[in-house]
């Protein structure tokens, strides 16, 4: 590939598919950065988002004569969003990746209202899938103000076993809005601007 000619993203993916390893190299020298930049930003780990990002190119160059890559930076940042996705949903993020996350729905959430209705429209999704006797101790706990003792005396039951439905109903509602939330965030703000 000569040097002075500036080739097209087009012209690489063409290339890549005919298994032009520079072309792929061209490839990865142009998009490397911005990517690596956005999934730092989402995972806060450089190993992870290196992990990430290898992950991309790898199955780039693996799928190169089956994919169809209408545009190479926007199929790239979808890539790159799926295997950061994956790489939360395994588990491979830490607490400081849920403090961004939460600092960052915050600032979501006050720029757009509609987005706020959305989160509080699944919130409900999530509470009205809990067990009936979970939805309402998490009710009289979260709409009422009511304490653990007090819940405990209105149904007649125990004090610990209105923690152990709030423990569950907390851990459902959590794992419900860990994947949504995410996908939220970055789907919002986009990989460039997390």
């Amino acid at each position: 590939m000569r040097e002075d000619v500036i080739l097209t993203d087009s012209d690489l993916v063409a290339m890549m598919k005919n298994g032009d390893q520079t072309a792929f190299n061209e490839i990865y020298n142009r998009y490397w950065k911005s990517l690596y930049h956005s999934a730092y930003r989402i995972l806060q780990d450089e190993e992870g988002a290196s992990d990430a990002l290898q992950e991309v190119f790898t199955s780039l160059w693996q799928r190169r004569n089956n994919v169809e890559i209408i545009s190479l930076k926007a199929y790239l940042h979808q890539a790159a969003r799926f295997t950061v996705l994956k790489a939360i949903r395994a588990q491979k993020t830490d607490q400081q990746f849920y403090k961004r996350l939460a600092e960052v729905t915050t600032e979501i959430f006050t720029e757009n209202p509609l987005l706020f209705k959305e989160q509080q429209h699944l919130i409900q999704h999530l509470l009205d899938r809990l067990p009936e006797d979970c939805q309402e101790i998490f009710k009289m706990s979260r709409e009422e103000n009511l304490t653990y003792k007090q819940i405990a005396e209105v149904l007649q039951i125990s004090e610990k076993t209105v923690e152990k439905k709030m423990t569950k109903s907390l851990k459902l509602i959590r794992e419900g809005l860990s994947i949504e939330l995410c996908l939220t965030v970055i789907f919002y703000y986009g990989t460039s601007n997390f």
